[in-house]
């Protein structure tokens, strides 16, 4: 199966350099300047060790891309999803499925609308991963998964097929017929841990320690269960029971990777996690004030950010 991954930055990285590493036939879809670095250094991953392994991989770039491939990893920020969409629809044949490891549940529209159902799964990428300053990938902690399922009952590549491109390539590999609940599992409690975080500009820790601060990330993930319940997702009770241990920790230094960019200055998926919440609770009726909060916390910074 040929595999085109879009995007190399920590997640689709890290995966893509493990699917070569493992012997598959892997092109990564890039920008000219990251093409040549690539080119130049292979992709570099550094591991928890300190160790840094460079895969040789093969790139490839928008201008020259043909709809000869079986499998489309999709593994860009939500912001950048419009301009991906565009450069990898020459990629996109009659027997290809897309499958998008992006947070939250709006790009999952945009896909099926621009493609097809029966060419797009869901999927949930899980690695404790960030892009280093000079383009390597940075491991910072042991989770690494892919979960991934069809979305209607006739994908154009079945179920079994995708899961043998991905599976034993040296992280987890999980194929599911419940893609669309556990994609609602993470977008809560990402939203939840990433709410928190940025509002409090600290770790989960710090803040459950804070005066009024365990109220509050109780508050906080009750909201986001309450508008993925209305939702029709409610999360399950094994799942909630672990993402609430990890969102009333008063221990832990966690915080994800939306409070890392917006501590540094970058570019936060603040919509997509954050506000496209607000706007479903909205529709559906469910008060969701803490959110609502989060969201123009966030969109302050980022209209503040690009002035």
């Amino acid at each position: 199966m040929r595999i085109l991954v879009v995007g190399a930055g920590a997640l689709g990285g890290y995966f893509g350099a493990c699917l070569a590493r493992s012997g598959r036939d892997v092109d990564f879809l890039v920008r000219p300047a990251r093409a040549e670095l690539l080119r130049e250094r292979g992709l570099r991953v550094r591991d928890l060790d300190g160790s840094v392994a460079s895969t040789p991989v093969s790139t490839v770039t928008a201008d020259r891309l043909g709809a000869d491939y079986d499998l489309v990893v999709l593994a860009v920020k939500s912001y950048a999803l419009d301009a991906a969409i565009k450069d990898l629809a020459p990629a996109v044949g009659p027997r290809t499925v897309v499958v998008p490891f992006l947070n939250g549940m709006r790009h999952v529209e945009v896909l099926v609308e621009r493609f097809g159902a029966d060419r797009v799964y869901g999927g949930v990428g899980l690695v404790q991963a960030r892009l280093g300053e000079e383009g390597e990938v940075e491991r910072v902690g042991d989770l690494a998964e892919l979960v991934y399922g069809p979305l209607c009952d006739t994908p154009v590549q079945p179920l079994e097929r995708v899961h043998a491109a991905l599976d034993g390539a040296g992280f987890a590999a999980t194929a599911t017929g419940e893609i669309l609940r556990r994609m609602w599992e993470k977008w809560v409690f990402l939203a939840t841990m990433g709410a928190c975080t940025c509002l409090m500009r600290g770790p989960i820790g710090p803040i459950n320690r804070a005066p009024g601060g365990a109220e509050f990330t109780s508050a906080m993930t009750a909201e986001a269960v309450a508008i993925a319940t209305a939702a029709g997702h409610a999360p399950g009770e094994k799942f909630m029971d672990w993402a609430r241990s990890v969102i009333s920790d008063p221990r832990s230094d966690a915080s994800p990777t939306l409070y890392w960019d917006l501590t540094h200055g970058n570019p936060v998926e603040a919509d997509h996690i954050v506000g496209d919440l607000v706007r479903r609770a909205r529709e559906l009726g469910v008060p969701a004030p803490l959110f609502s909060l989060a969201h123009t916390h966030l969109s302050v910074y980022s209209a503040t950010r690009d002035a």
